[in-house]
């Protein structure tokens, strides 16, 4: 019987969970043996007592069930330390940062982990329910504009009263993805007047379904990437989306920018001068802090005032909703485990169009060629 371990998530600030009750409970039905450590779940408010409820066991040994676990569920990336506990032949799934944690990957190849970085699940019909940068994203946009609102020195709607009218605040969202549609949705709910950009053409619709005014971009190449994704745009195409951007973000309370190109630093489309030439009170909130930000003034997780305007940086706002969060994402982290199953026992198939594409390490190797390369110096 493959066991699987949920341990307690070391990063700073991270009240999510890899599994939620629901979740075990499905796991212990296809016949895995589910152990949690002391406290994992606690932090998005679910009890030791509904995941024992579920079929899971509690952790008596947390050292012994990370050397001899078969799966362990993650939502951040584990500690050098923990990785390298790990036996051979180990299945890893979690948010690993692919990216960027180069000395935990080296780790895992060395200690012949099969790892699943949930960042490079691909972007296709049969991958949705695994697609936890989407989930989450989704809980980014939400929780931004509420931020935004709260920081704001003025309503969101328009209101009229004896005293008079006050004016709907305008918010400009910077890319239409996951995030920013969702941004968009929650603002338009509170009653603000929403404007949106974004270098692919093709969300244009989108945007109008949801009440936005898309500010079109004439003359400038399509930024569509592959699955989706936005690609990563040269300089002087950022220049001349600034120069149509600038009135408009001048005329905005709020601004919320989202843009992100995978494994790249987040594209700049918020400078210092447009920033300047926003009014005193004005809230700036930046999603893309974590990965250099799309804002020049940003600063991942701290707050920054320029001019009088208020520039945020948040970091990780899906875990500052974590009981939702963790709902979602255990049920894309079950999503992908099930496909590295099979008869009930651990089968990792290349050929799988899911499970192909998310590998990153596997018998020793970094085999995502992409990552490899880079770690090589390729780039």
């Amino acid at each position: 019987m493959p066991k699987v371990l949920i341990p307690n998530e070391l990063g700073r600030g991270e009240l999510r969970v890899a599994a939620t009750p629901e979740t075990v409970r499905r796991m212990v039905e296809m016949g895995l043996e589910v152990r949690l450590e002391e406290g994992a779940g606690e932090s998005a408010h679910f009890s030791a007592a509904e995941y024992l409820e579920a079929g899971g066991l509690a952790s008596e040994n947390v050292d012994a069930d990370w050397a001899s676990a078969d799966l362990v569920l993650t939502v951040g990336p584990p500690s050098i330390e923990r990785a390298a506990s790990l036996r051979p032949g180990a299945v890893l799934i979690g948010l690993l940062a692919p990216w960027s944690a180069d000395a935990l990957l080296r780790v895992l190849a060395e200690r012949q982990v099969t790892s699943l970085p949930m960042e490079l699940i691909p972007r296709i019909t049969r991958a949705q329910s695994m697609d936890a940068l989407s989930s989450q994203a989704n809980i980014a946009g939400y929780k931004a504009v509420l931020v935004a609102a709260t920081r704001l020195d003025r309503y969101f709607p328009l209101l009229m009263t004896a005293a008079g009218t006050v004016r709907p605040a305008k918010v400009v969202v910077m890319g239409a993805g996951v995030a920013g549609l969702q941004a968009i949705a929650t603002a338009k709910r509170l009653g603000a007047v929403v404007e949106v950009t974004d270098i692919r053409p093709a969300v244009k619709e989108q945007v109008a379904s949801l009440g936005g005014r898309f500010i079109d971009l004439p003359g400038l190449e399509s930024g569509e990437g592959t699955g989706g994704y936005a690609k990563e745009v040269g300089e002087d195409f950022l220049t001349r989306q600034r120069e149509i951007l600038t009135r408009h973000v001048a005329a905005a309370d709020v601004v919320l920018t989202t843009a992100l190109v995978p494994g790249k630093r987040a594209p700049t489309l918020l400078t210092r001068q447009m920033v300047e030439a926003m009014r005193p009170g004005s809230v700036v909130v930046d999603l893309a802090g974590e990965q250099g930000g799309n804002c020049e003034l940003t600063r991942a997780g701290e707050e920054v005032v320029h001019g009088g305007v208020l520039v945020l940086g948040p970091t990780n706002l899906p875990g500052s909703l974590p009981r939702d969060a963790s709902s979602l994402y255990a049920r894309n982290v079950l999503s992908l485990l099930q496909e590295t199953l099979e008869e009930g026992a651990i089968t990792i198939d290349r050929e799988n169009d899911v499970v192909g594409p998310t590998l990153l390490t596997y018998q020793g190797q970094v085999v995502h060629a992409a990552i490899a390369e880079r770690l090589q110096g390729g780039e």
